[in-house]
């Protein structure tokens, strides 16, 4: 239901994880050539994942156990995406100069922000559906 909050932060998800990468930059090499999430196979291939499920999660609305092991998951690779984003920032191939970070490498921190909203929302939902369940 597109009316939970839950869904406006999965749709938030989609989107950040499906559209921004490719339009900011990830790093700036020292020469100048920016780095965007389509240069590189895997890091794309990981953000359409991501995108995918979280709107995997949203259309999932009815299966709430469903929806929060989804956004698991997705925080999971979020992580592995955060981690590489580190890794690579410190070991931007060995060069002497400091080549800049984009904003680009934050992309998967505010998704495993939104993610762990949408899992709060989604939990709470149980609990209100257990707890009526209860008084029945």
């Amino acid at each position: 239901m597109i009316q939970r909050i839950q869904s406006l932060y999965l749709i938030i998800v989609a989107i950040l994880t499906g559209v921004l990468p490719f339009f900011f930059s990830l790093w700036i090499h020292v020469d100048g050539t920016e780095v965007f999430a389509n240069n590189e196979m895997l890091i794309s291939i990981a953000f359409y994942v991501s995108a995918v499920l979280a709107i995997w999660a949203l259309v999932q609305f009815k299966n709430r156990k469903t929806q929060f092991v989804i956004n698991r998951l997705n925080m999971i690779l979020n992580f592995f995406l955060l981690g590489f984003f580190v890794y690579r920032s410190l070991n931007l191939s060995g060069e002497t100069l400091v080549s800049e970070k984009g904003i680009g490498m934050l992309i998967p921190v505010f998704s495993i922000i939104f993610l762990a909203l949408a899992n709060k929302a989604i939990k709470k939902d149980e609990d209100l559906v257990k707890s009526v369940d209860r008084l029945r």
